[in-house]
């Protein structure tokens, strides 16, 4: 059947048609639908994680049970997975293990642009990149075939216009795959060094296997052309740039095996044009390869080495003409994020800012606490890294540095931040905006919600006792949209002496359970026109005709304004 779906979407019915069973993966934007879309199947056992490492972990012990397995993050969850992911390469599997790897060219939602394609070439692993939604599914379903074929995961490199974007898809029927039974293997699977020596070179071995599939597999193809005056090398999204920009103008070597690439094919397809030239986003990876074989070839001397790529820069590069229909003129004005209209963070960061503390932020919705006119947080580094970097910038001698991180980002990695803080007791206040969803890539569970990736009831962890149990004595449940509560408890802490742990809990205002009050109102005979509640940058709040005004269609009714304001202009809604 033809439909049309979304890349992550189609990546998704490819491990299903594979005969999947079991899916571990944390959220992680743009690859998060996989999974999301994945745990509709009641054939695949899908769950989140707290991170990529466990993620990797957990579908690698799916794998050597005998049971396809998949997990999936984005690039930088990768590096969280990394260490697993090294070690896996030696010990194979047992059944097929792909793992999809996302990647953010462009920043849309990351706080780097790195380039996957080295991780499959450090690790010695095989990375196959879909151009489309229908080569998502096909890549993604071949992908377990090539696991146990070579004795490999495979890893699936998406990246955010083809996660995100839709295409035609024919789906097919779902393969059943009988387990495969379980081998007790220690020479195998326990990599301690004797072991993991005489790994090695069956990696190696693997490699040149694979090194002579990328010659032959039909997934690296060529694309004629009317003139051999220029070559394109390309894969993933800028093949599609390529074929828009160029059409059949000149042939296209086209890599849907992007590591190990084909160096026969490559060095033929070199040798049929008069110019050879690589479209790649990001990294020169396929260009250096084409130089390590000699070749005489153009690549980021012609294309950015940051941000995306289109047809526009393509053909301005290549000094083409952009078929009609294609070329953006306008320009498309730039729509920066900001805090939902009753966000729990809101309150807790106009605190931080009213007290001057330096505050050491983390990933998530929570890091527009660094934007204007909040301009509470000064660092954001990694998942986790708020509380550790906290802990060292007090040990150093810094003064009245705070620590936010959210709750998932907090089961996620900043735990060992905490016990850290614990063990070596520095004068820290860590903060855990605890907004009971993982909220930036759109209400995930987390193992702080008590509920599954279907919803079901599941395990929940207890934060305050988890903080207690890591020995700290002051463990404080603050409510973000009680202002006076939040600026005393920091006070309180910061005062103390001991490391301590605030909670800040209150839902994030776009879950569908939370009830709002009415939108509040402005007695204009009140209002003065201070603009003192336009502080917080509610996006409900602007100023006409010298007096606020609330955007009745935004409003929550959550009231943190009302506190801002001395004059009582503030009114409750009807």
């Amino acid at each position: 059947m033809k439909q049309l779906m979304q890349g992550n979407t189609a990546a998704a019915r490819g491990i299903y048609e594979a005969g999947c069973c079991v899916a571990s993966s944390y959220p992680g934007t743009p690859s998060t639908e996989i999974t999301e879309e994945a745990a509709k199947y009641d054939e695949i056992y899908c769950e989140w994680a707290p991170n990529e490492k466990v993620a990797m972990e957990t579908a690698f012990g799916a794998s050597l049970a005998g049971r396809r397995s998949f997990c999936g993050m984005k690039h930088v969850g990768l590096n969280v997975a990394a260490d697993p992911l090294f070690t896996v390469s030696y010990t194979g599997i047992n059944a097929g293990m792909v793992i999809c790897v996302a990647d953010d060219a462009g920043m849309h939602s990351s706080q780097n642009e790195q380039d996957s394609r080295h991780y499959a070439k450090s690790a010695k692993l095989p990375m196959l990149e879909p151009s489309d939604s229908q080569e998502a599914l096909e890549f993604f379903r071949r992908a377990y075939d090539l696991s146990e074929e070579y004795d490999s995961p495979v890893i699936v490199k998406m990246c955010t216009r083809i996660a995100h974007s839709q295409s035609i898809v024919e789906t097919g029927e779902r393969q059943e795959v009988p387990a495969k039974p379980y081998e007790k293997n220690i020479a195998k699977y326990v990599m301690m060094p004797g072991n993991a020596i005489r790994r090695h070179p069956v990696v190696e071995e693997r490699m040149r296997r694979l090194q002579a599939l990328a010659e032959s597999i039909d997934i690296n193809r060529i694309d004629e052309g009317s003139s051999n005056a220029v070559g394109i090398i390309t894969s993933s999204t800028c093949y599609q740039y390529v074929k828009e920009a160029c059409g059949d103008r000149f042939p296209v070597l086209k890599l849907g095996m992007i590591w190990p690439m084909p160096d026969e094919k490559i060095k033929a397809f070199a040798g049929s044009v008069e110019r050879l030239v690589v479209v790649e986003e990001l990294d020169p990876f396929i260009e250096e390869h084409c130089l390590t074989l000699g070749l005489k070839v153009e690549g980021k001397s012609l294309f950015p080495l940051e941000g995306e790529l289109s047809q526009n820069i393509i053909a301005e590069r290549l000094m083409l003409n952009v078929p009609e229909g294609l070329k953006l003129e306008e320009k498309i004005p730039a729509r920066p994020p900001m805090m939902c209209s009753g966000c729990p963070h809101r309150g807790i960061f106009y605190t931080l800012n009213k007290n001057k503390c330096t505050v050491l932020g983390d990933i998530g919705c929570y890091t527009l606490g660094a934007v204007a006119p909040l301009s509470a947080m000064e660092m954001t580094l990694c998942m986790g890294a708020s509380v550790s970097a906290t802990h060292g910038f007090n040990k150093a001698g810094g003064k009245n540095a705070v620590a936010v991180i959210g709750d998932s980002t907090f089961m996620h990695s900043g735990m060992t931040g905490l016990a850290n803080i614990a063990y070596n007791q520095s004068n820290s206040v860590v903060i855990i905006l605890d907004n009971s969803i993982t909220g930036m890539t759109g209400h995930q569970q987390n193992p702080t919600t008590g509920y599954n990736i279907k919803g079901d009831p599941a395990g929940k962890i207890d934060l305050e006792a988890l903080c207690r149990a890591m020995g700290f004595s002051r463990v404080r449940v603050v409510d973000p949209y009680n202002l006076k509560e939040c600026d005393d408890a920091l006070k309180e802490e910061l005062s103390s002496g001991e490391p301590s742990v605030i909670i800040a809990r209150r839902p994030c205002a776009l879950l569908k359970y939370v009830k709002h009050n009415p939108p509040l109102k402005i007695d204009t005979a009140k209002c003065v026109g201070c603009k003192s509640c336009m502080r917080i940058g509610c996006p409900s709040l602007s100023m006409k005709e010298g007096k606020a005004h609330v955007d009745e269609t935004l409003c929550v009714g959550c009231g943190v304004c009302t506190q801002m304001c001395r004059f009582g202009a503030f009114q409750e809604g009807r």
